[in-house]
Formats: C-alpha cells, sequence, structure tokens
C-alpha cells in the first residue's frame, strides 16, 4: 500500500515538472497561456513541495496580470465610447422645434420613436398622425351626426331598406347590406391611393392638394399657414383620442353624449 502511494507521488512529481516546463514556454509570449491548476490527490502528511508553491505563485501573478490588462482595456473602450445620453438629448432636441411640440410637453415621445434623430422616420411618423388625425375627425363628425337621428332620405337597398333604418355605431355593420359595405370600402380604397396621398411633391407633410384645391392657403402669410397647421394636428390629436373613447364606451354600454 505504502509503496503504492509512492509510485503514484512520483508520477505527480513528473507530472508537474512537465506543466512547468510548459508554463515557462508559454511565457514568451508563443500563444496564450492556458494552464489548468493542479490538484494533488495525495496529501502525505510532513512532506514539503516547493516546487508546487512556486508553481502557484507564478500562476496567480500572471493571472492577476491579465485581469490587470483586462481592466485597463475595459477602462479604455469605455472612455473612448461615445455617451449615450448625450447622443439620445442631443437627437431629440433635434425634433424640440418642429410642428406640435408645444408646451407643458413638448416634444413628446415616451416611447422613443425617433431616439436615433431619423429625419426620415420623423416625416413617416407625421404623415401618419397627419392623416389619423383627419380620418378621426371625419369619425367624430358621422358618429355624432348619427347619435342625432339624422338620416340620408331614402333606401340604401333595392330590398327597401331604408337609411332611417340603419343604427347608429357597432350596429350598423350588421344592419348594412353587403353591397353597401363593399361600397364603402370600395370608395374609401379610392381616396386612400388615387386622392389622399402626395403625388406633385406639397408645401409640407400631409400637403395633399397636388396643385388640384387650394382654398385661399396660398394667400395666407407664413405665420397663419403655421398657426392653422397646428390647430389640424391637434384637433386631429384629440379627435383620435375622442373617436376612441366614443367606440370604447360603446361597447361598455356606457355613453358620453348627454341624453342617450
Amino acid at each position: 500500500m505504502y509503496r503504492s502511494q509512492e509510485s503514484q507521488a512520483r508520477n505527480w512529481e513528473n507530472t508537474k515538472l512537465i506543466h512547468e516546463e510548459q508554463f515557462e514556454k508559454n511565457l514568451n509570449g508563443v500563444r496564450a497561456l492556458r494552464v489548468t491548476p493542479l490538484l494533488n490527490p495525495l496529501e502525505v502528511k510532513g512532506s514539503a513541495h516547493p516546487r508546487t508553491s512556486n508553481f502557484t505563485q507564478i500562476q496567480k501573478r500572471i493571472i492577476n496580470m491579465k485581469l490587470a490588462i483586462l481592466t485597463t482595456l475595459a477602462v479604455s473602450a469605455a472612455a473612448f465610447a461615445p455617451s449615450q445620453v448625450a447622443q439620445t438629448s442631443t437627437s431629440l432636441n433635434a425634433f424640440d422645434s418642429e410642428l406640435g411640440a408645444q408646451e407643458p410637453l413638448g416634444f413628446f415621445d415616451p416611447l422613443g420613436l425617433v431616439s436615433d434623430g431619423s429625419e426620415a422616420k420623423f416625416d413617416r411618423l407625421r404623415y401618419v398622425e397627419i392623416k389619423h388625425g383627419r380620418v378621426s375627425m371625419l369619425a367624430v363628425v358621422g358618429y355624432l351626426i348619427e347619435k342625432s337621428g339624422i338620416r340620408l332620405p331614402g333606401a340604401i337597398s333595392y330590398d327597401g331598406t331604408q337609411f332611417s333604418d340603419i343604427p347608429d355605431g357597432f350596429a350598423a355593420l350588421s344592419k348594412i347590406p353587403d353591397a353597401g359595405l363593399f361600397q364603402l370600402f370600395a370608395f374609401i380604397g379610392f381616396l386612400e391611393i388615387f386622392v389622399m396621398k402626395d403625388v406633385t411633391g406639397g408645401e409640407f407633410i400631409g400637403d395633399f392638394r397636388n396643385g388640384f384645391i387650394d382654398y385661399g392657403w396660398d394667400t395666407f402669410d407664413e405665420d397663419t399657414k403655421l398657426q392653422k397647421r397646428a390647430i389640424e394636428l391637434n384637433q386631429g390629436r384629440a379627435a383620435m383620442m375622442g373617436i376612441l373613447a366614443l367606440m370604447v364606451h360603446e361597447k361598455l354600454g356606457v355613453s358620453l353624449i348627454p341624453s342617450v
């Protein structure tokens, strides 16, 4: 039993010597140092291993040196990296003077949709905002007219269904004949494809005049034009919230219109 342990100890010493030689070669920088710490499975009482102690000390020094180098590189990279906060702030400031950025919120972008400062993305979102605002304003007016009981005269279809027979709100979708719904969607598609778009290159985003309809716009001065565009934008924002509230409360069975 003792001889077996003594033989294993000698093999262990030889293995350590081989690892030490390999470790010293790696110190010359020929390749990256990768040393796996070795644990002696045999612990002999009272035996001193100076080679093991030196090996461990050298290994700790190399590890500390590597950590110091990595720390230095990380600090240097952080020092030269651009400030994300400053970049975001600069991007947002680029739109502070745009139409619609007003007190008390200023330029309001809680989702960070244009935090990268992209002018093309801002123009696209402004185009969508104006179009949705215009549709919502028409929707609110139509909703209020229907709620007031105003209907077109005559029949809506050849089967004798009258316009007065069509209820208001969501219930109208189930009462309008299929041909009538098709005509509605076809008309909306026509407006989307041929009318509500900038063909000739308008004066501003959302300018769909295309050299055809003016209504005296060119007679206004620049301040008046800016004021009217701001009014349209704010009314559209209010209408989007308004029609959404009307539809939600209708589904909840709670009317927002007095005496209805």
